[in-house]
């Protein structure tokens, strides 16, 4: 079953026909835009088709598209699955708006994707943090404690759910198995961002897959580990869950108008990964591991990895990440990755304030960690500087006043952002990426945050989520 490719397959019968389209879109196969056919190739457009009988109906799927996702749920060991072509935002949205409805309680920890809190304002339910404690060394949030998890499920034993990562996107993961059967003891659904765990399906030397633990949904980016274009992404269900429901608010928050080249990348990358996955990444573990090495003998950085789990809140590490953390060079993280790009041609997938992640995928070799580690020592003989000044955190604790949803609505002002002290945020302010909210909507200016902000501006981070591009002045509740 895993050999076919439904969605591909269907394309390439209906690309050798000699079919003369009367629909959209408007390029007509590249006859009507010879410019993106140069640019994306002539056989790109060829295929770019709209929704049609032979291609199936990503909305309301009973043929092509209908098997193809009947075959990625078999492969992930899911019920279901769903393609989702708005990126993994929309796979989170449609998942907290599955589960909760409004004035309902959802457990999640702060250290998650902004999705999951413009979810919460879509949804209108009421976030209830759970601490995910900070590494003081690396200066990063980590997982959630089972019994921190059970602390908030005594004070908030009417939550219908549980939100977390799996893993953070540093490679931090919690005990998901032990909070899945918590959870369920307690008739709470478990909802697991896997946008950075696409790969825990297919390698026995990865942690837990979200589907494997018992998770009730999962979200999974098939564009990021997965190899398929951007945008591509699966939610996942398990057998607890009304799938029928789960289309029905996807079909909210999804595009009717869906990119079959997107379908197509999923279902090519599934393909692969069910045939070929355990030879993939144990490839990428052995280069993730042989950077590691290379840049701790460099000095000034730590490149982490399993050694740094046996915490209740790092249960687990996932060995295909190249998370290195560089304060020690008196360098923050952005800075590295600003020189990086600037100075070696090397673009890595982020830094902040204290940490930068070079993401490894199927698409790597030695060469590329060669270049990317001499790069690394050169930068550390060149640039290297006291680190007495550097921030030595990236979570900021929130301080809710009042739900996403109440204060996204309300009435607000601008101010200057020195002057918010205070004051409650009305909008998101988030360095991107990790897209890991400083503060959302409805929480407290607080004085660690406003440093932290500062600071990120400073290091040349790239700060979103805010109305002001200058990110001088924010909206306030009146």
């Amino acid at each position: 079953m895993q050999e076919k490719a439904p969605i591909m397959e269907a394309m390439e019968a209906l690309r050798t026909k000699r079919i003369v389209p009367f629909d959209v879109p408007g390029h007509k196969r590249g006859k009507g835009n010879l410019e993106l056919a140069a640019f994306l190739s002539e056989r790109a457009v060829g295929v770019d088709f709209n929704s049609m009988k032979p291609l199936d109906l990503l909305a309301h799927p009973v043929s092509v598209i209908k098997e193809a996702q009947e075959i990625a749920a078999a492969a992930f060991g899911a019920s279901r699955a769903f393609f989702m072509v708005g990126g993994t935002t929309s796979s989170v949205q449609a998942m907290i708006l599955s589960a909760c409805k409004e004035g309902d309680k959802i457990l999640l920890p702060r250290n998650v994707h902004k999705s999951a809190l413009t979810s919460l304002v879509l949804s209108g339910a009421i976030p209830c943090y759970i601490d995910p404690g900070v590494d003081k060394n690396l200066g990063i949030s980590l997982g959630m404690s089972l019994e921190d998890v059970k602390k908030a499920i005594e004070q908030n034993p009417d939550a219908v759910g549980i939100f977390l990562n799996n893993p953070t996107y540093y490679g931090i993961c919690s005990d998901i198995k032990s909070i899945v059967e918590l959870a369920h003891r307690h008739n709470m659904l478990v909802l697991a961002d896997e946008a950075h765990g696409t790969h825990f399906s297919f390698s026995d030397k990865l942690p837990l897959s979200a589907m494997a633990a018992g998770a009730d949904m999962a979200a999974v980016s098939m564009h990021k580990s997965g190899g398929a274009l951007t945008q591509s992404s699966l939610l996942l269900t398990g057998k607890n869950v009304d799938a029928s429901y789960v289309q029905q608010v996807i079909n909210l928050v999804q595009t009717t108008s869906a990119s079959y080249l997107l379908l197509a990348s999923l279902d090519i990358s599934r393909r692969n990964l069910a045939l070929n996955g355990k030879q993939i990444f144990d490839k990428i573990i052995a280069l993730a591991d042989y950077a590691r090495k290379e840049i701790n003998s460099a000095g000034g950085y730590y490149a982490f990895g399993k050694d740094i789990t046996g915490d209740s809140r790092v249960f687990d590490f996932d060995s295909s990440k190249l998370s290195v953390n560089s304060l020690k060079t008196g360098l923050a993280g952005i800075e590295i990755y600003d020189i990086l790009h600037d100075e070696y041609d090397i673009q890595i997938e982020l830094g902040d304030v204290g940490n930068f992640l070079a993401y490894i995928s199927l698409g790597d070799d030695y060469k590329d960690i060669e270049r990317l580690c001499s790069a690394l020592y050169d930068i550390h003989r060149r640039y290297r500087r006291d680190a007495k000044d550097m921030l030595n955190y990236e979570y900021v604790n929130p301080i809710v006043k009042m739900s996403p949803k109440e204060a996204f609505y309300k009435g607000k002002e601008i101010v200057p952002i020195e002057k918010s002290l205070g004051r409650i945020s009305g909008e998101l302010i988030m360095c991107y990426p990790p897209g890991i909210p400083i503060v959302a909507p409805g929480e407290e200016m607080s004085r660690e945050g406003l440093d932290y902000i500062a600071y990120a501006k400073e290091k040349g981070c790239r700060l979103t989520g805010i109305e002001n591009e200058s990110v001088n002045y924010v909206n306030v509740i009146k």
